[in-house]
This record gives C-alpha cells, sequence and structure tokens, in this order.
C-alpha cells in the first residue's frame, strides 16, 4: 500500500509541475505570440493562472514528502538545504556586486533558477550514492 502511495504521490506532483511549466511558458510568451498586440488582461490571467498552478504544484510537493520513506525524505531535503543555500548565497553575491557595480554586464534572472535545478539534480544525486 505504500509503494501505491508514493507512486500516486509522484505522478500528482509530476503532473503539478508539467503545469506549472506550462503555465509559465503561456505566461511568458503568450504576450508575444498569442495574444498580439499585447493585452494586459490577457497577460495577468495568465500569471494569475500560473500562481495558482505554482500554489497547486507546492501542495502536491509537500504531499510528495510526507508519502516518500524516511531515506527518500533526508535525502531530498538535504539536496534541498543544499540549492536554497547555493541560491541565497549567489543570490546576494549577485546582487552585492552589481550594486557595487563590479559586474561589468546584467545577468538574466532565468540563469538563478536553471543553476539552483542542476546543483539540486548534483546534490539528490550525491546524497543517493552517500545513502546507497
Amino acid at each position: 500500500m505504500q509503494a501505491h502511495n508514493e507512486i500516486k504521490a509522484t505522478a500528482r506532483f509530476a503532473l503539478w509541475t508539467l503545469a506549472w511549466a506550462a503555465t509559465l511558458a503561456l505566461a511568458k510568451f503568450g504576450p508575444q505570440h498569442l495574444w498580439d498586440p499585447p493585452q494586459r488582461v490577457a497577460s495577468w490571467a495568465a500569471v494569475a493562472v500560473n500562481l495558482a498552478a505554482g500554489i497547486g504544484w507546492i501542495v502536491a510537493f509537500t504531499h510528495f514528502l510526507r508519502t516518500i520513506d524516511e531515506l527518500q525524505r533526508k535525502i531530498m531535503q538535504d539536496a534541498l538545504a543544499v540549492t536554497l543555500g547555493v541560491g541565497w548565497i549567489l543570490g546576494f553575491a549577485y546582487v552585492v556586486t552589481d550594486d557595487a557595480s563590479l559586474v561589468a554586464r546584467d545577468v538574466d534572472i532565468a540563469v538563478l533558477p536553471a543553476l539552483m535545478g542542476v546543483v539540486f539534480v548534483v546534490a539528490f544525486v550525491v546524497g543517493k550514492i552517500r545513502y546507497r
């Protein structure tokens, strides 16, 4: 029964992840490609739908964390802690260096979540190897 609940929670989490990513893409690319000329109401509606999907994703993720076994939860929490730390440290270091005009050019904000995604995957794999 535990394995069935884990599979169900994993599937629900995956679906919410896809929904969130799809609504993010809609909010990002919709104003330029779907409702050109830009319409503010449609753009705000897309952002609202993305926020709602994000809330659903958070709820699905917390449910997923509660259903997985203790070792998987430990590995996931360790990976999330490393990811949060790297995100905070690099994010604030960039803000400080940018405010001090030490950075020659602006960095696209999309670099930070992409970097955090890579850090999470690496930390998760390291955790899986460590607790093998």
